[in-house]
């Protein structure tokens, strides 16, 4: 997540132009609701999806510390249960390093 459309599309670019996803997905806005130094807070932000392999997670999570403005940006890993075999495939050849 991120305050503006223009720095989740950077975020997005980055990471892809790095060979540290192979897709990146922005949405939103969405309104959050969180908790955070004593307070609850409300926002507006964009939601970044990368796409990646497991391999590459390490230094993906790295680059979005660094080229990130939040003090904790919301850095998960979902894992992938199924899918298209080819697919698949593409994600971890798009995100082998060159």
């Amino acid at each position: 997540m991120t305050d503006s459309r223009e720095k989740a599309l950077d975020l997005a670019r980055g990471a892809v132009d790095a060979r540290l996803a192979a897709c990146a997905q922005v949405g939103g806005p969405v309104a959050s609701v969180y908790w955070w130094e004593g307070a609850t807070e409300t926002a507006q932000e964009w939601q970044v999806v990368f796409k990646t392999a497991s391999a590459r997670y390490d230094e993906l999570e790295a680059h979005l510390k660094g080229a990130h403005d939040y003090e904790t940006p919301e850095i998960i890993a979902t894992p992938v249960v199924r899918g298209s075999a080819e697919y698949l495939a593409w994600v971890t050849q798009e995100t082998t390093a060159p």
